[in-house]
């Protein structure tokens, strides 16, 4: 015993491209986070400052794209669904950037934040100076981990692009229909 409205969400979600875009997104964002804490707290690969800096754009487009999947699978207006994509492809965008940048510094292309890169101070001396100097900070310019080539912070310039290449495909898609 089958009916046509038993089988209409799927359809419905296969028919809509923007949910399945938002969806992707989603999905990319979260096994992105999913992989950084994986490195971190598995693998004891300790994450720089540029590092923690480029999962904000993930922390963003994970809500965001599960709202914006929401949306655009219950009829929202378009404006609303688009202007969602544009933020999710601005950060994206940006984050590839970010992502660039710091593979640059690690390739030793151009000089990285101060703050994080070069030698570090030693103030020596009391306990609590002690202690501080037993945090481990990585420097941003120290590659930790690569694999064929390209470390964690192309990696996340790829996937950053991908994650606006879905972006820009919501946007044309939910930009077509009426």
């Amino acid at each position: 015993m089958t009916s046509t409205a038993a089988h209409s969400p799927p359809t419905r979600l296969a028919a809509d491209p923007a949910t399945v875009a938002a969806l992707a997104i989603a999905a990319v964002a979260a096994a992105t986070l999913a992989g950084a804490w994986f490195f971190q707290l598995v693998l004891d690969i300790r994450p720089c400052p540029l590092c923690l800096e480029q999962r904000y754009a993930y922390y963003l487009a994970l809500p965001l794209a599960l709202v914006v999947a929401f949306a655009a699978s219950r009829g929202a207006p378009r404006q609303v669904v688009l202007a969602g994509f544009a933020v999710l492809l601005l950060a994206a965008l940006a984050n590839a950037w970010l992502g660039g940048y710091h593979a640059g510094v690690e390739w030793k292309f151009w000089q990285g934040p101060t703050s994080c890169t070069g030698a570090t101070l030693n103030l020596g001396g009391g306990s609590l100076l002690d202690q501080l100097d037993k945090v481990k900070v990585v420097p941003c310019d120290v590659v930790q981990w690569r694999f064929l080539g390209i470390s964690l912070a192309g990696y996340n310039a790829l996937i950053s692009l991908l994650m606006a290449a879905l972006a820009a495909w919501g946007i044309a898609k939910r930009a077509k229909q009426v």
